[in-house]
């Protein structure tokens, strides 16, 4: 195993990617199969509604995490901001995984409750991939902006 160069991050809106979801879910690393009773029992334990990001507050999250990226000298290589999840590449900078997402999350969150968003914005956790070198690097870069839009 190589140095490592960064990774991928992708985390999701509140409730729009719940275990059980048919496309298939991930928990601790592993990936899991549809099963519609835990997607309903955990629907039954959500308190309030779904959240999709319009295109306002697509931007607003973007520009918070681009910002905060800066203040801290970490490269952000790639990033998109879908309605429902956020896709970033970003460069290693020292720092654990869990507290860049941590960071990135509540910086996006402040942003929006700063105009006038309120409610849970993110679901728990997040997945990540590591770049140990250069060619998984790029591989995931061009995954993040080939993603349809």
């Amino acid at each position: 195993m190589g140095k490592t160069l960064g990774y991928m991050i992708t985390w999701t809106t509140y409730g729009t990617w719940l275990r059980g979801d048919e496309r298939g879910w991930r928990e601790d690393g592993k990936i899991y199969e549809g099963e519609p009773e835990l997607k309903q029992l955990d629907e039954s334990q959500m308190k309030g509604e779904a959240i999709r990001l319009n295109s306002r507050e697509k931007a607003i999250v973007k520009e918070a995490i681009f910002r905060k990226a800066e203040s801290r000298g970490q490269k952000i290589f790639a990033i998109l901001v879908w309605s429902n999840h956020i896709h970033a590449v970003v460069g290693y900078d020292g720092r654990s995984i869990e507290e860049t997402v941590r960071i990135y999350k509540n910086t996006a969150t402040a942003a929006l409750r700063k105009n006038g968003f309120t409610g849970k914005v993110w679901g728990g956790g997040y997945d990540k991939k590591y770049c140990f070198d250069e060619v998984s690097l790029k591989n995931r870069i061009e995954y993040v902006k080939g993603h349809p839009k």
